[in-house]
């Protein structure tokens, strides 16, 4: 570890998975002129209940109709842009440790999987594929897993994002058999005609339809990064970097010295708090997905707003517990506006919310040309230098 003495000894930072701020300046080129998560939710649910939130800045950084700035906020706040092309949840979670992605990964959503590939896989799993188009997890489920149960045939579908997701029944189809599928599909989608950013194993429960539920059991087969990151920088340092949720997905396993695996956003939270309890000396990361997989991308505003006021409940149980040697941030990935058009992520600006009870001062920050910023910030006030080819800049100075 570098002879720099340490500022912060702890800091959590929070990905809440999809809450854009706004239209990225190249929305248009990706179908997303004028989206905004949350501004949208905010005005589709009056009397919306974020208080920490609202506390921390965010609605000084973005106005929002249903909850009025804070007076004095306790926190610095700034507008991130994304750096790299697309709108995954593996770009953006890539770019906040350093990496600038400038090729989009590769996504089937209006052909299906190309047919030599589907040909290959089920000679290789010798299973049937049904399937083999973009749909929604639970209504692909409603269609076809009557057939796959009866037959042992094999769900494959994709969506808007770049993944390939195989579903299986834990009962008739098993789980070692469905993870040995997906590591079988993983291996054929590393060629770049076929090269997708995520191979997710979708395992689920129930005998018919209107019966069946997705289990936790999910396992994202994820590319490795394409370079070190600061991740990597931090555990090369010795320090602790704690995941909490499917960050351990997303880097698959890089530069991690613990991982921990989450049942919901609620729970993600409750276990952040936990590490809270403890003593460590590094980096908790943490991704709630819930907020993007079950309500932005089955365009549920009401059901996005909730599951907000159900995490600002949790901030504020962390907040209760940080000292003056932690520093907390809280951002998002990507957008996933549930008021647009179709299923998929929306590109847009995210927040940057930081804060610490050591903090003698608060306010809005200039924004930010890329998530990277976030990376860079905590290798700084590690001394820890970021590693090579990587972007963004520390803002450490600013937070006062």
């Amino acid at each position: 570890m570098s002879e720099k003495k340490i500022r912060f000894k702890r800091i959590f930072t929070i990905v809440i998975d999809s809450l854009g701020i706004g239209a990225a300046d190249d929305a248009a080129a990706y179908g997303d002129a004028g989206t905004d998560t949350l501004g949208h939710i905010a005005a589709r649910t009056p009397g919306l209940q974020i208080p920490n939130l609202r506390r921390l800045g965010l609605a000084d950084l973005h106005p929002l109709s249903s909850v009025p700035p804070a007076e004095h906020p306790a926190g610095y706040f700034m507008e991130l842009h994304e750096a790299s092309t697309g709108k995954d949840t593996m770009t953006g979670h890539w770019e906040m440790m350093g990496l600038h992605i400038t090729t989009p990964f590769q996504t089937f959503t209006d052909t299906g999987f190309p047919k030599e590939l589907i040909d290959e896989l089920s000679a290789r799993t010798g299973r049937t594929i049904i399937g083999n188009k973009s749909a929604s997890g639970t209504k692909i489920l409603d269609e076809l897993a009557e057939e796959e149960i009866a037959t042992g045939h094999m769900i494959v579908y994709t969506s808007a994002d770049s993944v390939l997701q195989i579903c299986g029944n834990e009962e008739t189809f098993g789980l070692e058999e469905l993870y040995r599928c997906c590591e079988i599909a993983r291996e054929l989608t590393m060629r770049d005609e076929w090269k997708v950013g995520r191979v997710i194993a979708r395992p689920y429960v129930g005998k018919c339809r209107g019966e069946f539920v997705r289990t936790s059991n999910r396992h994202d087969y994820a590319l490795k990064p394409y370079g070190k990151t600061a991740l990597n920088a931090l555990k090369d340092a010795g320090l602790d970097v704690i995941s909490v949720g499917k960050i351990y997905d997303i880097f698959d396993g890089e530069g991690l010295t613990e991982s921990n695996k989450s049942k919901s956003s609620v729970h993600g939270m409750e276990q952040t708090i936990g590490i809270a309890e403890r003593d460590f000396t590094g980096l908790c990361y943490v991704n709630l997905v819930d907020f993007d997989a079950l309500w932005g991308h089955r365009r549920n505003a009401e059901g996005y707003a909730k599951e907000l006021e159900r995490f600002d409940v949790k901030l504020g149980e962390l907040l209760n517990i940080l000292t003056n040697d932690d520093l907390l941030i809280i951002t998002a990935d990507h957008g996933n506006d549930p008021t647009h058009t179709g299923t998929d992520h929306t590109r847009e600006n995210v927040p940057f919310l930081a804060f610490s009870p050591a903090f003698t001062g608060s306010g809005r920050l200039d924004d930010a040309p890329s998530f990277a910023v976030i990376g860079a910030t905590i290798a700084d006030n590690f001394g820890v230098a970021m590693p090579a080819d990587t972007i963004g800049y520390s803002i450490l100075g600013q937070l006062k």
